[in-house]
Order: structure tokens, then sequence, then C-alpha cells
């Protein structure tokens, strides 16, 4: 699935992908987490924490990989969702969900950690509520589903 908004182009991760990926994972969460001790995150995490997940990637017009998401698709659950910082307030997030199978009718879910507030409000602008609490080894977060139109 190929699919461009604006000047980004969504299409499913590549096993060559998976170098850069985890490298986003790693950088991204190192420096959003600054509460987490940077040392419990590790370049493998990106396999082990996407394993059955469908992968999205984010491409700019140069081909250069802006971020990806990652799908649990039995429970339309966003799992992931991760922009480079250069990227990140360009589009590539937005990109990425309206990529989604059925986007925006379908009810996805996703986690988010209270303390990444610029996450929390990206989410909220388009359109996800607020529906539960949790708490994870990261913080606590908040349970947010897509609304639907």
């Amino acid at each position: 699935m190929t699919s461009e908004a604006n000047h980004w182009t969504i299409r499913p991760a590549r096993e060559q992908d998976t170098n850069s990926l985890a490298e986003i994972y790693l950088g991204v969460r190192r420096q959003t987490f600054i509460w987490v001790d940077p040392i419990r995150f590790h370049r493998e995490d990106f396999a082990a924490h996407t394993q059955g997940e469908r992968v999205f990637v984010c491409e700019d017009r140069s081909g250069t990989i802006a971020g990806f998401l990652t799908l649990w698709e039995p429970d339309d659950f966003i799992h992931m969702l991760y922009i480079l910082p250069a990227f990140q307030g360009s589009g590539a997030g937005r990109a990425l969900l309206s990529a989604l199978p059925d986007w925006p009718k379908r009810r996805y879910r996703l986690k988010c950690l209270v303390k990444n507030t610029r996450a929390i409000a990206f989410y909220r602008a388009i359109g996800f509520n607020i529906v539960g609490d949790g708490a994870s080894p990261e913080g606590d977060y908040k349970d947010m589903q897509l609304s639907g139109d």
C-alpha cells in the first residue's frame, strides 16, 4: 500500500528498513522519554516490541525515512508512532495515521504516556478521546480511542 499525503509516501516496512527503524525507535525514545533512564532503551527493542505487528513507514520525497507506525491489527491498536525530531510537526504523523485502513472510520486505540504532553495534544487534535488510564514501567498513560466518523 502506497499513499501520498502532501509530500509523504506511506508504505509497508521492508527488511532493509529494520536498522533505520530501530535507530529511530531508540533515538526518539531517549530524546522524548527524558524521565526514563536511557540505559533502559536498546536497539534490539524494536524487533522485540514489533513482533506480529504491521509496520508502516513514512518517507519524504527524497526517500528519507521520517518515521514509522506499528499496528496490532487484531485490536486496531496503534502500538507505536515515532517521528524523527527533524520531521516532527511537518505532517508525517498525520500522514501515517491517514494511511491506516478505513481511517478515520475505524475506532483505532492507543496508549500515550501522560508526561508526553505534546503527543497527547497531537492525538486529541486529530480526534482521539481519552477513555481510560493506566500505568507502565515508563510512567502513567492515557488510553485513547479515535472517535470515528
